[in-house]
């Protein structure tokens, strides 16, 4: 058997999840970390729409980052792409994950580009 289960973190998601949705006017910016990568989404669950993603595969691969600071890179470009496409504020879903090292780096890098949540 596995070393490391994803249930918890599953059980915990769909908690968090069971009071929270995105809509048009305040989408969801929901948070994905595996191992290697750190990605987010900002979804409308009222239309079940992605509106946007970024991922810290759509970094420039010339320069080399740390994990956290990857993560906030990917805040950074996520609240880039919301501001073009007119989203400023969201519903910060962390999904399941404990809101700290890399989670709370994509947050602060989206925070300091000017999304609110």
């Amino acid at each position: 058997m596995a070393r490391y289960s994803r249930i918890p973190r599953l059980t915990r998601h769909r908690r968090i999840r069971a009071g929270m949705a995105g809509t048009a006017s305040r989408p969801r910016l929901a948070v994905f970390r595996s191992l290697k990568h750190i990605s987010c989404q900002v979804i409308d669950d009222a239309a079940r729409k992605t509106l946007l993603m970024a991922s810290d595969r759509d970094l420039p691969k010339k320069q080399k980052h740390t994990p956290v600071e990857a993560a906030r890179a990917v805040g950074v470009l996520l609240a880039e792409r919301a501001k073009a496409k007119g989203i400023g504020t969201v519903v910060f879903d962390r999904g399941g994950f404990a809101y700290h090292g890399r989670v709370q780096a994509l947050a602060e890098g989206a925070r300091e580009k000017g999304l609110t949540f």
